[in-house]
């Protein structure tokens, strides 16, 4: 094994570095992503009828579209709508997307960005609606978590019943849920330790650096991916 200079990845590491995240995401953003109308006229139309800025980050997006493609996923459910900008990047990525959505405003506003995609929107509670599509027989290949926190758990729960064996729950902004009173605390319960005694998936959490319009600075967060077992 060649040498390595530690010390670089212990500088690109430091906390004091975060400051640099905003740099790296622009530059990946110039460098990876492509023009995709579809999203840009979303983003507009969402700003446009007053929706609040809190859509996944177009890295981000990016990333679900090609977990799309590699998965080969064709049905994707998702809690958590808004004007629809992370079922434009599942739908594009190949899936049937089913998403639920809470706020009337809001599915209507993602019904006029939709147009044109395979994309249902239901309107309903969250934990209303699970239930419905479990008493339908409904699986998915992949079931993606971008909700409030307060039911997260409940979601969990519902979100890997309705997932086929062998697919994926894609759980968003795990990290940020967690902290309380600026700190995560350990041996305290949380959705990681909820998700950590659920034999039916295999999990992991990926830590990240958040940039986003509604942070004053970057931040920790991450996202848990997990397997549903074969029965």
């Amino acid at each position: 094994m060649p040498d390595f200079d530690f010390s670089s990845l212990a500088a690109a590491v430091d906390f004091d570095n975060f400051r640099q995240a905003p740099v790296l995401e622009t530059l990946a953003d110039t460098s990876l992503l492509a023009p995709n109308p579809k999203l840009e006229q979303a983003l507009t139309n969402s700003t446009a009828k007053g929706l609040p800025p809190i859509s996944v980050v177009p890295m981000a997006g990016q990333h679900l579209s090609i977990l799309t493609q590699l998965m080969g996923a064709k049905s994707v459910l998702e809690i958590g709508t808004l004007g629809g900008y992370s079922a434009i990047c599942f739908a594009q990525g190949g899936a049937k997307v089913t998403s639920i959505e809470i706020d009337p405003k809001y599915r209507n506003v993602a019904l006029e960005n939709l147009e044109g995609l395979d994309v249902e929107v239901l309107l309903g509670a969250a934990l209303d609606v699970l239930p419905k599509l479990a008493e339908e027989k409904r699986q998915f290949d992949m079931v993606f978590i971008d909700a409030y926190f307060e039911d997260h758990l409940e979601h969990f729960d519902w979100a890997v019943k309705l997932t086929r064996p062998g697919g994926c729950v894609f759980f968003d902004d795990v990290v940020a849920s967690m902290f309380k009173n600026g700190e995560v605390k350990p041996g305290v319960d949380s959705i990681l330790t909820h998700i950590g005694k659920d034999d039916r998936v295999k999990a992991a959490l990926v830590p990240n650096v958040a940039c986003h319009p509604m942070l004053p600075t970057p931040a920790l967060n991450g996202f848990v991916m997990a397997l549903v077992k074969d029965e």
